[in-house]
Parts: C-alpha cells; sequence; structure tokens
C-alpha cells in the first residue's frame, strides 16, 4: 500500500466532507433525544463507505471509456456549474 497515496486521498476525503450536508444531516441526528449515538456513527459511517465503494467501482469502470483527463474536466465544470447555480439561488 501506497502509504502517500493513502494520506492523499484521506486528507481530500476528510477536508471535503467537513461541513457538507452529510455531515450536517449526522450532527442534526445526533442531537435528537433518543436516537442512539453509537447507532447514528454506525450508520452514517456504513453509508459514506458505501458510497465511497460506488464512487471506487464505477469510477474504475468509467475510466476504461472516458480518459481520466476528460473525467477531471467534466468534474470541473459540474462544480462550476453546481457553485454558480448555489449562488444564483442564494440572490433570489
Amino acid at each position: 500500500m501506497n502509504l502517500k497515496m493513502l494520506s492523499t486521498v484521506f486528507l481530500s476525503i476528510f477536508l471535503a466532507e467537513l461541513g457538507d450536508k452529510t455531515q450536517i444531516a449526522t450532527l442534526i441526528l445526533a442531537s435528537q433525544e433518543g436516537l442512539n449515538k453509537v447507532t447514528v456513527f454506525v450508520g452514517a459511517s456504513c453509508a459514506l463507505v458505501l458510497a465511497c465503494l460506488l464512487a471506487v467501482v464505477i469510477g474504475s469502470q468509467l475510466s476504461r471509456l472516458v480518459s481520466p483527463r476528460t473525467l477531471k474536466m467534466i468534474a470541473g465544470i459540474g462544480f462550476i456549474v453546481l457553485g454558480t447555480w448555489i449562488l444564483v439561488a442564494a440572490r433570489a
């Protein structure tokens, strides 16, 4: 296992997940009375692991059809479009 790659992936995902809607949803669930905090943690963790597994499987298959450079361009354009949409919606 390449420790440099592992730390790069870990830091990228960790920083991307901080403060996102998934973390906020988990925070809200954990703050509700009557919900077991360990259950919330395990459920949220399993969901994130499954989502990452799907991303790895789909990404590895997609890279056979589309070049990584093209995927990066599509992802970048997608983030710009979503960011613009969010900014426009916030002004409305």
